[in-house]
């Protein structure tokens, strides 16, 4: 049997060299990227591979360079970091996602598992916390704060449905029920249908209030 190539996670890239964890990080405000570079790159065991500033360029980034972790926000221009997280999934396995969001929301918690994300933390800890959490979920942990996983238990599962959420997602910038209906090639009393039982599951009196309300609680 031919002998096989050492596994970079655990050879060093060179004798007496540290070898670093590759990371991606996903971030759309600059200072907020940068400065998580920065911290993040004075780890002695953490390389800062790759910096994207939209969840459509998550699975591109990857794919070229290949890191061991993604550090994904949520709430990205083109393409959410839950959405990207299934894509990395399936498109590059061997990477382990880690949510940092600004919104702890349960239902963000719940989507980011079902998404495949190996941990999910706020962004209100320190820098030494997050980097210890980066560690752990390549050693195949699952990180999550412990605070929010409580919550999350709490709340219970999304009662929306795929349709339903799609319909709210739709209606948003004052879209009417034909522009739904067009958008998602759907019957517009198919429309009407989907709200109103949107609207009953949120216990809000009208779409624009069950939008903020599923999205209050990350289901959207």
């Amino acid at each position: 049997m031919a002998p096989q190539p050492p596994d970079r996670r655990t050879a060093p890239r060179y004798p007496g060299a540290v070898n670093k964890i590759r990371l991606l990080l996903a971030e759309d405000q600059g200072m907020m990227r940068g400065a998580l570079a920065l911290l993040l790159g004075m780890e002695e065991d953490i390389e800062v591979v790759a910096q994207v500033a939209a969840g459509d360029a998550i699975v591109t980034a990857a794919v070229e360079h290949r890191p061991d972790v993604a550090l994904l926000d949520i709430e990205l221009p083109g393409m959410s970091g839950l959405d990207a997280a299934a894509l990395l999934r399936e498109r590059v396995p061997g990477c382990r996602v880690l949510i940092l969001t600004t919104f702890g929301r349960p239902g963000y918690l719940r989507r980011a598992m079902e998404a495949g994300a190996a941990g999910f933390l706020v962004k209100d800890g320190p820098v030494e916390e997050l980097a210890q959490a980066v560690r752990r979920v390549l050693a195949g942990e699952t990180v999550v704060d412990p605070v929010l996983a409580a919550a999350a238990l709490s709340a219970g599962p999304n009662p929306l449905t795929a349709r339903e959420c799609d319909v709210l997602t739709a209606s948003v910038d004052g879209a009417t029920v034909a522009d739904i209906a067009a958008r998602l090639h759907l019957s517009e009393s198919t429309v009407r249908n989907y709200l109103s039982s949107a609207i009953g599951k949120t216990g809000t009196r009208n779409r624009a209030e069950a939008v903020r309300e599923a999205r209050q609680r990350g289901w959207l």
